[in-house]
């Protein structure tokens, strides 16, 4: 009775997994094609950039779109557009045709699709999923990220180095069908109930997400911690490749395996996040689960010099990751309406994720710019803590990156620590 209670999300969850991967395989394969052609980091990153950039232009936008119209319809003209555009890329690549800007706008489009059926799939699995199972589904869609995230950069080098980058696309191709044909046939979504409401224009809905946060102050407060949460670690990124592949016990397989960890973590933390039990607290789960993150891995990586340590820090600093994410979907689940979902998880995209890109580029240059120039005139305890030679300003970088992200956690929790969430 369980099960079938279930049908619905496991055969939607299974299916977007599948196409999930795929569409990574393709973006990785396609991130080795650019980096073959062109030899520059720069021109890569500007893939993610491309794709990123419409979740924080035009996420509010998109989610009023999404709570406007019918979200399985909605979820289909999208995964069919990215299809399309990816079509477009197996055309450009088979025709000897293919360029970088071809990339960009082609990424720039999957990015907006994206975009628009990211909160309409949210809803989706809203209206689909029984109440008491909100924890254990949510468990399962961090699990299945995860692993997404573990097998993706082996699955599609393996892929693009033994038959090329029209082999990637093709498993791309066969995964949207199935996941396609799924939701079309297979999935039955509910309509959200109108209630007697007025139809409204997608600037009037936009706008209502931002009230509906500011009303909401719980809400509002757990997506601005975040925000700052995100900004730290976006910054741990950049910074983690320069502090590994010029240590003389780094190098590029150390740092494959160092970042592998992470995912390995998330995996293990997602099981967690499925069986535990309900909390007593949520905002309480969501900000210690946070603290325990950004005080443990930072500081573990920069006053240690051995592979094994570096390992053990980034499972502590992820390994509690899905747990937050659970709860925090739990409690976005339960406390928004139906019918302002869409718009409230487009806003929570604005809001929670911006401050990646400007975290990457700041933990750059600090790298950069900053702390090597700084570490390499030192002598005493600064080298005795944190090393010398290049590297060592990225060792400094991780510890102002874990005095910043328990800084923000404590600030926060003068704002937090008056909301209680429990169901």
């Amino acid at each position: 009775m369980k099960e079938n209670k279930l049908k619905d999300f496991y055969i939607l969850w299974s299916t977007q997994s599948l196409s999930q991967l795929g569409s990574s395989i393709t973006a990785f394969a396609l991130t080795l094609w650019l980096y073959e052609n062109t030899g520059s980091a720069l021109s890569t990153a500007a893939l993610q950039i491309c794709t990123y950039a419409p979740y924080v232009i035009m996420s509010i936008f998109a989610g009023a779109i999404s709570d406007k119209f019918d979200k399985k319809k909605t979820m289909l003209i999208c995964d069919l557009l990215a299809a399309v555009s990816t079509i477009a890329v197996f055309v450009l690549y088979k025709t000897d045709t293919l360029s970088i800007w071809h990339l960009y706008l082609i990424n720039a489009i999957s990015g907006l699709m994206n975009t628009v059926q990211q909160p309409a799939s949210e809803v989706a699995y809203t209206m689909i999923i029984p109440k008491e199972y909100y924890q254990k589904t949510s468990g399962l869609q961090s699990l299945s990220r995860s692993l997404v995230t573990i097998g993706n950069p082996v699955i599609a080098s393996a892929v693009y180095g033994f038959a090329g980058l029209d082999a990637a696309i093709a498993i791309d191709l066969i995964t949207f069908a199935i996941a396609f044909t799924a939701l079309l046939v297979f999935v039955k979504i509910p309509e959200i109930p109108s209630a007697g409401e007025k139809k409204e224009s997608i600037l009037a809905l936009a706008k209502g997400g931002i009230v509906y946060l500011k009303e909401n102050p719980m809400i509002l407060y757990v997506i601005l911690f975040m925000s700052g949460v995100n900004f730290v670690a976006s910054s741990f990124d950049a910074v983690l490749p320069a502090f590994i592949i010029p240590n003389p016990r780094g190098g590029n397989l150390i740092l494959g395996i160092v970042t592998s960890c992470s995912g390995v973590a998330m995996v293990v933390g997602s099981i967690l996040a499925t069986i535990m039990p309900k909390p007593k607290d949520r905002v309480r789960v969501i900000y210690l689960s946070m603290l325990f993150s950004l005080g443990t891995e930072n500081f573990l990586l920069a006053f240690s010099k051995s592979p094994v340590l570096w390992c053990l820090g980034q499972v502590l600093g992820w390994i509690f990751v899905p747990v937050m994410s659970t709860n925090q979907n739990v409690i976005m689940k339960n406390s928004i309406p139906a019918n302002l979902q869409g718009r409230i998880y487009a806003c929570r995209n604005t809001l929670q994720f911006f401050t990646i890109p400007i975290g990457l580029l700041f933990g750059g240059f600090m790298v950069d710019e900053i702390c090597e120039p700084f570490m390499s005139g030192q002598s005493g305890i600064l080298t005795v803590l944190f090393g010398t030679g290049k590297g060592s300003g990225a060792a400094l970088m991780l510890f102002i990156l874990g005095v910043a992200g328990t800084g923000m956690c404590l600030i926060f929790w003068n704002k937090l620590k008056k909301y209680h969430y429990s169901d």
